[in-house]
């Protein structure tokens, strides 16, 4: 999104992209990340290899639940033995005062794709800011199925999100298309 769609769209004190507690308060609770399968790693490891070649870098992001630090774990580990580059692995709170440090971090090595596990509500905080204060491309993003539902990408904000994928438990992948999931089933 362009500098100036996002100062128009942020109403946070000094152009902040932190949500207004207003928000956050109408979401209610969005799910907690759970377990990720061997089907979703395999979507997961799928989808990264389109965006990122095979022996490409891969900057990991995670939220510091335990569901998201083990997927973080697992794509790590599969993405090294297939001869892949992790170049940084960064983890953030649910709530902050600033998304700016775990924004830069994940981009400082300039990778060919990033990868997320998370829960919903830091990652949209820290999507917002990495899509204003960074160079990331959410089309080279790939996440986890905890990041496929649809109010993630209403709370990120017009255009944050277009272009993430993800897998899904079943094996099946998810893409933000404009600002909705959109979900495919898997193939055999």
């Amino acid at each position: 999104m362009p500098r100036a769609q996002w100062d128009a769209y942020d109403a946070g004190p000094g152009g902040s992209p932190l949500l207004a507690r207003e928000d956050l308060a109408a979401v209610g609770g969005l799910p907690d990340p759970a377990a990720h399968t061997e089907a979703e790693l395999a979507t997961v490891l799928r989808l990264v290899s389109q965006v990122a070649p095979r022996t490409g870098t891969v900057a990991v992001g995670h939220s510091r639940d335990a569901a998201s630090r083990t997927a973080a774990d697992a794509f790590r580990t599969a993405w090294q033995e297939a001869g892949g580059e992790v170049v940084t692995v960064v983890d953030w709170p649910e709530e902050a005062a600033s998304w700016l440090r775990p924004a830069q971090r994940l981009t400082a090595d300039h990778p060919d794709a990033w990868v997320i596990a998370a829960a919903p509500l830091g990652w949209v905080q820290l999507s917002r800011r990495l899509r204003r204060s960074t160079d990331w491309d959410p089309g080279r993003t790939v996440g986890f199925a905890a990041l496929a539902d649809s109010r993630v990408p209403a709370l990120a904000g017009p255009g944050t999100l277009a272009g993430l994928s993800g897998g899904a438990p079943d094996g099946g992948a998810w893409r933000v298309r404009l600002d909705c999931v959109t979900h495919f089933p898997a193939t055999d």
